[in-house]
């Protein structure tokens, strides 16, 4: 098959992530691949340059064997800081022909009613990977596409509920595991060290970008209420529009001492084998990587309940689930795991054997693949 792979930016995110780990998968299969990206750079291009470029699947799964790099073609010359700005998004497909186009991302999505217009031949698939309503473009694509692949099953039923979406046209295909670990993977005690934890420090993570949704803001106020007698740090991974505000807000709160904000990471693997336990607060979510990741390295998780996370873990099992925006409902759910290492212990070797089972990155590209094949009969 030939499939193009739309996406508007290469940022730090996790659907980005997907991009790249997908269309590597697709690649590494002998499919005839490509990365079609509306602007140049953006923390995950291999290279700052537009044009035509290519990108390795190094630090995101293992899936990219020894073929040549995966082709990234970027249609707007330099960065304009558009996303939504892809100059020849048409123009380019229609050379390329492809048998499928998957849209990643709301910006591609916004554009997939119009390229399934412009482009009969091929089959266009939508996605839906995010806890936000869904823009008018998106909403008004819906019924022009061949096809949807939800990440969540709660993702699904929002689509078939709302948007009027029917059942045949959606399926879901949970997020692959991006970072799996390695078959070496040993605790990180340097890293762990270098922030000042000590071997009895329980070390909270937390890895996203710094958005509203994203909802970092309560997770400092989270860790306002935690005892002061308990030996604990909270780390946060990412950057973004509201990790400043956060900087502050832990200052104000008096827990500034034990915050650490490390910035983006392009592989955030030391830091799942440094800490103890992931939390998350998020209100916009349709299938959590960060929680997914975690418990792949042996965190056990307790997150608010925003779209998809009850399908990222096993309740009772490898975490929590707590109301969203309920901070002692999350405190209480926390505490015991914050104050009993063989809790942690056991619920992070569930966390392991299920993340791999469930999220395994092979079988989540194959699924892709197999409904490709079954949508071009």
């Amino acid at each position: 098959m030939k499939i193009r792979v739309v996406q508007d930016h290469l940022r730090s995110g996790g659907t980005e992530r997907q991009t790249l780990l997908l269309a590597n998968a697709f690649h590494a299969a002998g499919h005839d691949t490509a990365v079609v990206l509306f602007r140049p750079g953006g923390a995950l291009h291999p290279s700052p340059c537009p044009g035509t470029n290519s990108a390795s699947n190094a630090g995101l799964s293992a899936l990219s064997s020894q073929l040549p790099p995966l082709p990234l073609q970027t249609l707007q010359p330099f960065d304009t800081g558009l996303d939504w700005f892809a100059p020849g998004l048409v123009r380019t497909l229609r050379a390329a022909d492809p048998d499928i186009i998957l849209c990643m991302g709301a910006m591609a999505n916004c554009c997939a009613g119009h390229l399934r217009k412009k482009l009969p031949r091929a089959l266009v698939s939508g996605t839906m990977r995010g806890g936000k309503p869904l823009p008018w473009l998106i909403r008004r694509s819906l019924p022009h596409l061949d096809h949807i692949v939800a990440n969540s099953a709660e993702a699904s039923e929002v689509l078939q509920r709302h948007h009027g979406v029917r059942p045949d046209r959606v399926s879901v295909i949970h997020n692959a595991l991006v970072f799996p670990p390695q078959a070496n993977s040993t605790r990180n005690h340097a890293l762990r060290t270098e922030h000042g934890a000590r071997a009895a420090t329980v070390v909270l993570l937390c890895v996203g970008m710094f958005r509203p949704e994203k909802n970092q803001r309560a997770l400092v106020e989270l860790a306002a209420t935690l005892p002061k007698t308990l030996d604990w740090q909270l780390w946060f991974a990412g950057e973004g529009v509201t990790r400043a505000a956060c900087t502050e807000l832990a200052a104000r709160l008096g827990v500034g001492d034990r915050l650490r904000f490390l910035g983006f990471q392009r592989d955030p693997g030391p830091l799942y084998r440094a800490a103890d336990l992931a939390v998350l607060a998020s209100k916009a979510e349709s299938l959590s990587n960060f929680l997914i990741e975690a418990q792949a390295h042996g965190l056990p998780v307790v997150a608010a309940d925003a779209r998809g996370v009850s399908e990222c873990l096993q309740p009772g099992v490898t975490g929590e689930v707590v109301p969203a925006g309920d901070i002692p409902a999350h405190r209480a759910a926390l505490l015991p795991y914050l104050e009993d290492p063989t809790l942690r212990a056991r619920a992070g070797s569930a966390a392991v054997l299920f993340a791999r089972q469930a999220f395994e990155p092979a079988r989540q590209a194959r699924a892709y693949l197999d409904l490709f094949e079954k949508l071009r009969k």
